[in-house]
């Protein structure tokens, strides 16, 4: 009978549109969004396929593991100008990363989502040549060898991870070490938008606009100069599964490392990267020039600041707060940004503040958000991403 209603669903939303993509780290997706290239970020989207309720038993040859999307006749799976040329983010083996992707409200389909990091280098330099586009068979040996390196979300000690409520124990879905969303049909906190309970708005869709959905990752004991992070939504409601991958690095104990790591505070995620050169004969430093970006749509006459605990921060104060520029604001990718000089290994609390064209003043939502300086040697930097809450 389950089976039955489900089809029935399926036939029923065929001509909904609008889904969901990564964000965190920048997947090629997105970054051919913000390039402008691509039109529909969340609609990278392989149908119809056999979702539900066995995860892993859809052929995606034909989408493969970085996604193809047809409204734009865009084949991530290939390097093109604006990705696959380099790693957005650069992690460690046995580090705990949180990662995040985005609905559409208008087209959350409930179900179930995993991340995974393919250990066959030989296979994924296939989708880092840009001379190259693999071939459908190849886009599967990806993918499967995804699927054997899932990064299981019971790798993570404390993180909650349950069973999907429109999954029965006799099916395949019943498993625990995807990420689930919740209750398909539930009258609040619904589907895949209700994980993080974030705002309507808190990332970016061309339809109807999106919610984050924020998870912990283990990366593997396994390093690569350049690998691909794989991401994989497959829907209940619809006969689809939606794919995308980003391009990142995982350093060894080498003469230079750089690392990525993340927090989440009231379904807003807060990325740090850290980059530093490492040798017994560098000069540490005592500051450390931090970049803060800031994802906030504002209208003509407000102002982002920034401001916290420390004096290097204004002391809380409005007054005297760090304006941010928006220089590099546009209407898909709304970010304001400031870098600031700190002294390594301060720990903080700060929040962003809008001053509106009256004057007036309106604070991110609470908790606060808090950071500690990293150390490295002179020189180095660090990137502080977030989203207004």
């Amino acid at each position: 009978m389950k089976t039955t209603a489900f089809l029935t669903l399926a036939g029923l939303f065929t001509s909904v549109r609008g889904h969901g993509y990564l964000t965190i780290p920048s997947s090629r997706t997105r970054l051919g969004f913000e390039a402008g290239v691509d039109t529909c970020p969340e609609c990278s989207i392989l149908e119809p396929v056999t979702a539900w309720p066995d995860l892993e038993a859809a052929q995606v040859g034909r989408s493969g593991p970085c996604g193809y999307n047809a409204r734009v006749s865009i084949d991530y799976n290939q390097p093109g100008d604006y990705w696959g040329n380099s790693a957005v983010a650069i992690y460690t083996p046995g580090e705990i990363v949180e990662v995040q992707w985005c609905v559409d409200n208008n087209g959350d389909h409930g179900g179930m989502f995993t991340y995974g990091i393919c250990q066959n280098q030989t296979l994924v330099d296939l989708f880092l040549d840009p001379d190259y586009l693999p071939t459908n068979d190849e886009k599967q040996a990806a993918e499967d060898c995804f699927l054997e390196g899932e990064l299981k979300c019971t790798d993570v000690d404390g993180q909650t991870c349950g069973y999907n409520p429109d999954c029965s124990s006799d099916e395949a879905c019943y498993r625990n070490d995807w990420f689930t969303c919740n209750a398909f049909q539930a009258s609040t906190n619904r589907g895949c938008e209700g994980v993080d309970g974030a705002a309507l708005g808190s990332c970016t869709t061309t339809i109807s606009g999106g919610y984050t959905v924020t998870k912990k990752v283990k990366i593997p004991d396994y390093v690569s100069d350049h690998t691909l992070l794989r991401f994989r939504w497959n829907s209940y409601q619809t006969e689809q599964v939606y794919l995308g991958c980003a391009d990142i690095a995982i350093s060894g104990s080498t003469s230079s490392s750089t690392s990525t790591s993340t927090s989440s505070t009231a379904g807003t995620t807060t990325t740090t990267s850290s980059s530093a050169t490492a040798s017994s004969t560098c000069a540490a430093a005592t500051t450390i020039s931090v970049t803060f970006n800031e994802l906030v749509t504002t209208t003509y006459g407000e102002n982002v600041y920034l401001t916290g605990s420390i004096s290097q921060l204004s002391d809380w104060s409005t007054s005297s707060a760090i304006a941010l520029s928006a220089s590099e604001y546009t209407s898909s990718n709304p970010l304001w940004t400031v870098t600031v000089d700190l002294p390594v290994g301060t720990e903080f609390e700060y929040k962003f503040i809008k001053e509106e064209s009256d004057g007036s003043i309106v604070w991110e939502s609470d908790p606060n958000r808090s950071y500690t300086v990293p150390t490295g040697c002179s020189g180095a930097t660090a990137t502080v991403s977030a989203t207004w809450k």
